[in-house]
């Protein structure tokens, strides 16, 4: 949760940064959630930002950091509209959840799957990546659930679908992180699956609320 904040406060930077505006003031108003004057000394402590005055400015390791961020929420704002069809309201509110957990191999093939868009719904800029700039065309892997795996079949987790909140926090407190590989060890008589030297039973239907980016071993 620590990370994500910093994450919206970044954003928020950079969003203020396209209309030319770098202060706390500006910064506050159009970040999610509320910060303190104790995260932004805890940003610069991380060299991400700097600070002058009532002004904030990106560090050149910080603004690398803000270009990923916003090139994965832009990319999911492009995949919520364009091929699920969610309207704004809940299109940007989803995009919020998906930009945290979206790990490298899914937001190169999202862009891919959508053409390399360079603007989102609402007309800002997309950063480019790796897959833009080599113009990938082929989507070579795919996203599941964890319960379409086979025993033996690993899968990276790529995020976990928000449903019951005390279920979902208790997979991320037993370390089920987006990331984290996962091998499905058996299916019956209970599901079960390892990772990081640690083996696992969970039941069914949380497995398929586990969406995992497909290994090939």
């Amino acid at each position: 949760m620590v990370q994500e904040k910093y994450d919206e406060i970044l954003e928020a930077m950079w969003t203020c940064e396209e209309n030319k505006k770098f202060s706390i003031d500006d910064i506050k108003k159009r970040c999610t959630i509320d910060f303190n004057d104790a995260d932004l000394e805890e940003l610069a402590s991380m060299d991400l930002i700097v600070r002058n005055k009532n002004k904030i400015l990106f560090s050149s390791k910080g603004k690398g950091l803000a270009e990923n961020i916003m090139r994965r929420h832009r990319l999911a704002e492009v995949l919520m509209s364009s091929i699920l069809k969610l309207k704004n309201s809940e299109m940007e509110r989803v995009a919020c959840q998906v930009e945290h957990y979206l790990v490298p191999e899914v937001e190169e093939s999202i862009c891919t799957l959508l053409g390399h868009p360079e603007i989102c719904p609402d007309g800002k800029p997309i950063p480019k990546g790796r897959c833009c700039q080599n113009r990938l065309r082929q989507v070579t892997n795919t996203v599941v659930s964890l319960n379409e795996l086979k025993p033996g079949e690993q899968g990276k987790i790529t995020y976990i679908k928000p449903g019951d909140h005390s279920t979902f926090h208790q997979l991320m407190s037993f370390g089920l992180n987006p990331g984290v590989v996962v091998t499905v060890h058996r299916k019956s008589p209970a599901f079960c699956i390892k990772y990081e030297n640690t083996e696992l039973a969970i039941d069914e239907k949380i497995a398929e609320n586990i969406f995992v980016w497909k290994m090939s071993r």
